[in-house]
């Protein structure tokens, strides 16, 4: 698994408190010294819990959202570091988005992503050295990456005129990837890019799938010209678990009953669904249905239980799509003792498990994000 970039602060030359010290504390501890250490460190710090994590970490976060949303919310704060709940590459773009002075802490660094993984930048850079055999990719493609992959990947895409998109804006940006390029380059989540492309009216097979384990990425010359989309073959590990059959069962025992569905998940139980969206797509949708409507929700078990909880006095039934649990495994690793760990440390003056990305490659990958922004 890929770890952030690091870089060791002038502080981590004290020696920090060690994170034995917090191992084996109970969670009840935990919590209290979180809570004092928060009241000392005031406006010094921003808590950012990113919408999967776990509720006894989320509680303490003074934003939550998705991870772009939370790392803007944290560059226009007052705070001098920030703690990002949530997952290797979520840090990357809080470091990368925030002002100089700020400083990026992942609570966890073996906090990663699964898909993100799944694109390594010299995965990629094969691929595009592969494709320059068939066509001129600088010429003829847009490489996209979603904002679940590492900052490098990002830089890649700053360099070679390509983009970042999110499961919210991805049909807006690749509508700009098209009006730069005639293809497009589609990575780490295949099916976010199948769903958007199809959505666009784009024939599946104009959509290919490069597997980059093998060479040109299993395709023929023929298929990569003729495709529109070349989708990473790269998945969510948590959203590929849901399954046509749960929305089967679900709409024969609740035939009045509505499916959303997150576009990470598989084609066909994106095409089953009664709607598809980003995570604040979901919530949003669920918060202003009817009274009594009963929902089967296809996304992370944390936030699942979450909104059934905070929708239940309104008559509203939430329910967890898979019946096996799928809730994100790295994105767990942040928990009470990690966090309790890292704030004591900024309250003794001493900094653990900063994020820094490389100054070239954040402009890099900061090019690629404006762009979307500017596109958005």
């Amino acid at each position: 698994m890929r770890s952030p970039a690091m870089q060791v602060s002038p502080a981590m030359q004290v020696s920090p408190i060690t994170f034995d010290t917090f191992s084996q504390m109970q969670d009840d501890a935990c919590q209290e010294r979180i809570v004092a250490a928060k009241a000392k460190l005031g406006k010094r710090l921003v808590i950012l819990g990113h919408h999967y994590q776990r509720d006894d970490v989320i509680r303490h976060a003074d934003f939550t959202g998705d991870s772009l949303k939370l790392s803007r919310q944290a560059a226009d704060s007052e705070a001098e570091y920030i703690v990002f709940c949530g997952v290797h590459f979520m840090a990357e773009v809080a470091d990368i988005l925030s002002r100089p002075e700020q400083i990026s802490i992942l609570p966890d660094l073996s906090a990663g992503c699964s898909m993100a993984d799944m694109a390594s930048l010299a995965k990629v850079e094969r691929a595009w050295r592969e494709l320059k055999t068939v066509l001129d990719p600088d010429q003829s493609v847009t490489p996209v990456t979603y904002i679940n992959s590492a900052a490098d990947l990002k830089a890649f895409c700053g360099e070679h005129g390509g983009i970042v998109c999110t499961s919210s804006n991805a049909t807006r940006i690749l509508d700009w990837s098209f009006a730069q390029r005639e293809k497009v380059l589609f990575f780490p989540d295949q099916n976010l890019g199948r769903w958007s492309g199809f959505k666009m009216g784009i024939p599946l097979d104009e959509m290919v799938l490069w597997d980059y384990d093998q060479p040109m990425g299993g395709l023929t010359p023929e298929q990569i010209r003729k495709a529109r989309i070349i989708l990473w073959k790269g998945l969510c590990s948590v959203h590929q678990m849901f399954q046509p059959q749960h929305i089967e069962n679900f709409r024969a025992q609740h035939p009045d009953g509505l499916v959303i569905s997150h576009p990470e998940c598989s084609f066909e139980v994106c095409q089953l669904s009664d709607y598809v969206g980003s995570t604040e797509y979901i919530i949003k949708t669920i918060a202003e249905s009817k009274p009594g409507t009963h929902w089967l929700v296809g996304t992370e078990l944390n936030l699942v239980n979450r909104l059934a909880n905070r929708f239940k006095p309104e008559g509203k039934t939430v329910q967890f799509m898979s019946s096996t649990v799928c809730m994100c495994s790295t994105m767990a690793r942040i928990d009470p003792q990690h966090l309790a760990w890292v704030l004591e440390n900024l309250v003794a003056g001493k900094v653990v498990n900063r994020t820094t990305v490389p100054p070239q490659e954040a402009e890099l990958a900061r090019l690629s994000l404006q762009r979307m922004l500017d596109a958005s």
